[in-house]
């Protein structure tokens, strides 16, 4: 059997993720085959594998930091929130429908077969497999029937790495407050306590964690800096939002409320003078040098949003001379109209904004594959791209066709239902998720801004953004290397399953 470890946390958002990454790659630098897993990940930013099936963007992450190809066995259950009520379900990357979460609540029970079985192939692939939980074990809410935390943890007798995050205060209470929620089988599993986003000096920490390891009867396995990682983020609660800063070249990505695949626009971030900001009024919009409509979970309730919200009309004020560039549902929303027929969101009919030649059908099947394809000759702006190659994924319900020819780009897939992609002026529209992460296509982007703007902005030292995370997951396995007791940590994995 593959030795485990699990990662669980205080809260939400506590850096589960970022530690199952990193110790994937410490493992994996270590030489050994490792895999991530996560029973049921809720998140709205997902990936297509090679097998044209779904999954969460955090155990892919997670598996690039394991030097592993991605498999959505890493991740069997995944929930997309629709609404505030409901969300859908996918099963092993297919979708087995919408559900209200009442309903999904007695129904997980039944998916503890297709656990077992996902995490049994990981076994067959790997030397140790690391877990991540999900939220607090300490939702005593939830406990029933749990999947993903302390339950999951007994299913494949998994020690615990339990992790609070200092940076929203409290951290002494959150842990111990855990433990004490605890059932006394449950404590025993905890071998483990990690203080996460820590700033300042340690040695002002150890009072606290003397008493922390006295009440708790649980050692700590270290106390983890506030790290300046560039890496993709899980779901909402990024602290991505909260930026406001300008760069040379400002960037600003419409954030509606089920906005999903914002991991698109990542790729800018890595260069110093470019300010990727995420803006959800009108007041925060400004005269940005690009604008981006990204991917949306609830495409016509978000572009209502947009319409009310009066960041329709900027952006459309804008696209006169600024470029606009959605991609999925925000490529569905720049059509003339969006039809639900089936029900699938909103249903009925809604008018698009009117910015691209396409109309849009949601149908009741998903689109779930990869693709890399040359750009063709493109017209405005986006000129710079001309016959560069870009590859990514499609993942979206709705079938576009294109309304008229004039004045829009049809050589990138103008054969295909729907097109790749297409422009008119200085608007362009794509379904293809991660077109600028390829070698050489983000730097274009940057310096056409910057010409515009008559600046001078150097991109010669800016990398593919494989090549860009990998030196993050190495940045990221050399600070937990520093922080944690690794011997600990291995220790944990020897007493593992034996």
């Amino acid at each position: 059997m593959a030795k485990v470890i699990m990662v669980q946390g205080t809260m939400s958002n506590a850096g589960k993720s970022l530690l199952c990454a990193g110790l994937c790659r410490i493992f994996a630098q270590d030489g050994y085959r490792v895999a991530p897993f996560k029973s049921q990940n809720m998140a709205l930013n997902s990936y297509i594998t090679e097998e044209g099936l779904e999954m969460g963007r955090a155990q892919v992450m997670q598996a690039e930091a394991a030097r592993q190809k991605p498999l959505v066995c890493m991740n069997p259950i995944l929930l997309k929130p629709t609404t505030d009520m409901g969300s859908q379900v996918i099963v092993n990357g297919e979708v087995v429908g919408n559900m209200p979460a009442r309903e999904y609540f007695s129904y997980k029970k039944s998916l503890i077969p297709e656990i077992q079985k996902a995490f049994r192939k990981l076994e067959e692939l790997a030397d140790i497999i690391v877990i991540e939980g999900a939220g607090s074990p300490a939702e005593i809410n939830l406990k029933e029937n749990d999947i993903v935390n302390m339950g999951l943890a007994e299913l494949v007798d998994a020690p615990v790495l339990l992790t609070g995050d200092i940076d929203r205060g409290g951290v002494f209470a959150q842990l111990l407050g855990t433990l004490m929620l605890l059932t006394e089988t449950e404590r025993a599993r905890v071998k483990g306590l990690v203080i996460n986003k820590f700033r300042g000096d340690k040695s002002i920490l150890d009072p606290g964690i003397a008493m922390l390891e006295e009440l708790g009867k649980v050692p700590v396995a270290g106390v983890v800096p506030y790290m300046q990682v560039a890496l993709e983020d899980e779901d909402s609660l990024t602290a991505r939002f909260d930026r406001r800063e300008r760069g040379l070249i400002d960037l600003a990505v419409i954030r509606y409320p089920r906005i999903s695949n914002f991991t698109d626009f990542d790729v800018f971030e890595q260069h110093p003078e470019v300010t990727v900001r995420y803006v959800a009024s009108l007041a925060e919009l400004g005269n940005p040098d690009m604008v981006f409509l990204p991917g949306s979970k609830n495409t016509m309730g978000d572009l209502l949003w947009l319409r009310e919200s009066g960041l329709e009309a900027a952006v459309k004020k804008l696209s006169a001379d600024t470029p606009v560039f959605g991609i999925c549902g925000g490529y569905q929303m720049l059509g003339a109209r969006i039809s639900d027929p089936y029900g699938v969101e909103e249903g009925g009919s809604l008018r698009g904004m009117e910015l691209l030649p396409v109309e849009t059908v949601l149908e009741r099947e998903k689109v779930r594959e990869q693709k890399e394809a040359a750009l063709p000759r493109i017209r405005g702006s986006l000129g710079c791209l001309s016959g560069r190659t870009v590859s990514g994924y499609e993942i979206h319900m709705g079938e576009t066709v294109m309304t008229e020819t004039e004045g829009a780009v049809t050589g990138f897939g103008a054969g295909e239902c729907p097109p790749l992609l297409i422009s008119r002026g200085n608007v362009y529209g794509s379904y293809l998720h991660g077109i600028f992460d390829a070698e050489g296509i983000a730097p274009a982007v940057i310096g056409m801004l910057a010409e515009k703007k008559g600046i001078v902005c150097e991109t010669g030292e800016m990398r593919s953004y494989q090549a860009f995370k990998e030196s993050q997951y190495e940045k990221l396995a050399d600070t937990l290397r520093g922080c944690l007791d690794m011997e600990q940590i291995y220790g944990m994995l020897r007493e593992a399953r034996i």
